[in-house]
């Protein structure tokens, strides 16, 4: 390919580098210039342009773009048409991805011009993630080099479907460990498991002592358990340990003890006649990110890990530094195929309204969380989901006439982060994206709610929408898909105000007024508001 600057009468049939204004119209980059293309150059006074001219021998960017993407592609993974030099590759199925690391390498050593970018390997992936890019940086590449890139690159790109497992859970107890804490521990791993359909078929809750969990997991196999993890009520800290000790007791093997991942130190793989065998580290009691997920995933996917895997994922393995990394080049379905759901929070104490439910409060007729429950079903969205916790049968009654799914949070008492966990758990599968609004926010109506959807699907890169007042954000905020690993992750009672701070640019802001920090936490904003407070529950 030859590429510089050319007479514009002399460019016919050259491919325009750069984005050109004429009156009335643009040529935009990469545009094949025709006779009156140029003409009307020349009419203007533009009487240079720089240009790429193809070559015997060169092929098309996109067409190189298809041909690399379709040899990088393995099974479960799926391309996209090629759209200004780039393929995008998707999976196919949720599972792991795997990719062929020495292969990217040579196959973007070949030609500068010819990329492959990835998610790193073993990343965790839903569905229809973006999972790698094949970028032809120039308008054409040269065939030659273009097969050398794709014998190099064929397969590289593969997930590795989740497979269904039956889970058998044994957990130790010590006076220090309350029931409620191992209630919630539970449950953390089932969520952990949703994803690959794998199930907790039964839980052993047994003495600390390597007897009694030697015991216990030789009955959870006789039960029909196919994949064993362990949660000691005190976390392992040597090879003799109570866990480690369990599994030698129980004729098993311990494989590794202990990884380079923060937080994820702690963790045991072993083995127990061909059952995989995890000893959870502490940090698995949370639901945040550690090195438990990474050998969980893999093992859920079939992928076997050896000592060496774990060994080698201490670069990377700071967890907690971790920022958001959503793919931006990811496409959106077109606008009439998006599927958009709703999750209300209505789960808190309403501790700052002294005592009343402040949800169950009358505005204009109706209790608070009815305005947000009509809100969410009059934006015509996919599915509206309320979250429940204290007195969620009185609040699950304001609404019980509605079309609405109610998820109950056991743990609403531990803050909002565990309410948005339950509400993303109850979301049917093939959401495009989640709008999050309070149930104390009864300004908050469905025209406000669609305008949220409007800017959404104005662009590709607004993929966080939130409303503000007078340029504050606030209230009710969309995410996008690629935000719903994050939101399942939460903890605590910050919500997701950190995940909108580390993606700024892909923040999309809706001005509403006060109707997005308006909410009625105290009697008195309440009786501002006109409501009154509701005096028969509390």
């Amino acid at each position: 390919m030859k590429f510089g600057e050319c007479s514009s009468l002399e460019a016919v049939g050259c491919i325009l580098a750069h984005r050109t204004k004429l009156p009335g119209r643009t040529l935009k980059k990469g545009h094949v210039l025709t006779f009156e293309d140029c003409a009307e150059l020349t009419e203007h006074g533009i009487s240079q342009v720089v240009v790429a001219r193809e070559e015997d021998g060169d092929v098309g960017e996109d067409l190189a773009a298809t041909r690399f993407g379709q040899a990088a592609k393995g099974p479960h993974v799926s391309e996209d048409t090629a759209f200004t030099g780039r393929t995008n590759l998707y999976a196919d199925e949720n599972g792991v991805l795997v990719i062929d690391q020495r292969a990217v390498t040579a196959a973007n050593r070949i030609a500068p011009a010819i990329t492959l970018a990835t998610l790193p390997n073993f990343s965790k992936v839903a569905r229809d993630r973006m999972v790698a890019t094949a970028k032809i940086i120039s308008f054409a590449v040269p065939e030659e080099q273009l097969k050398y890139a794709e014998d190099a690159i064929r397969g590289a790109v593969s997930v590795s479907p989740f497979r269904s497992s039956k889970i058998g859970l044994v957990a130790t107890e010590l006076p220090h460990l309350k029931p409620t804490t191992m209630d919630k521990t539970r449950r953390v791993l089932e969520d952990r498991l949703r994803p690959s359909g794998s199930i907790v078929v039964n839980e052993k809750r047994v003495p600390h002592t390597a007897s009694a969990v030697a015991g216990a997991m030789d009955q959870l196999i006789k039960d029909d358990a196919d994949f064993l993890i362990l949660f000691g009520a005190s976390a392992v800290v040597d090879r003799q340990d109570v866990l480690p000790a369990a599994l030698d007791l129980a004729g098993g093997e311990v494989k590794h003890l202990g990884m380079p991942v923060d937080p994820g130190n702690l963790l045991m793989l072993g083995d127990l006649g061909g059952v995989p065998v995890l000893g959870a580290p502490g940090c698995a009691r949370s639901p945040k990110e550690n090195g438990f997920d990474w050998v969980l995933d893999r093992l859920l996917a079939g992928l076997e890990v050896k000592p060496d895997d774990i060994t080698a994922m201490g670069v990377g393995g700071l967890l907690m530094e971790i920022g958001t990394r959503p793919q931006p080049r990811e496409k959106k379905r077109r606008d009439t195929e998006q599927r958009i759901g709703a999750i209300v929070l209505g789960a808190g104490k309403s501790s700052r309204m002294g005592g009343p439910n402040k949800l169950l409060a009358q505005l204009d007729g109706k209790a608070l969380i009815r305005h947000a429950a009509e809100a969410a079903l009059g934006a015509g969205l996919t599915q509206s989901v309320l979250v429940t916790g204290h007195l969620a049968e009185e609040v699950g009654e304001a609404v019980s006439d509605l079309d609405v799914s109610i998820a109950h949070n056991p743990d609403f008492a531990d803050g909002m982060a565990g309410s948005i966990r339950t509400g993303m758990n109850a979301l049917v599968p093939d959401l495009d994206a989640v709008i999050v609004l309070l149930g104390d926010m009864p300004r908050i109506d469905s025209g406000i709610l669609r305008k949220l959807v409007d800017a959404y699907r104005e662009s590709d890169s607004n993929l966080i929408v939130t409303a503000t007042a007078e340029g504050k954000r606030g209230n009710p905020v969309l995410w996008d898909r690629r935000f719903f690993d994050d939101l399942k992750s939460l903890s605590g009672d910050i919500g997701a105000r950190h995940i909108i701070a580390e993606n700024p640019g892909f923040v999309s802001e809706v001005e509403i007024g006060p109707a997005a920090r308006l909410d009625l936490d105290t009697p008195q904003a309440l009786k501002d508001a006109g409501g009154t407070l509701p005096h028969d529950v509390s």
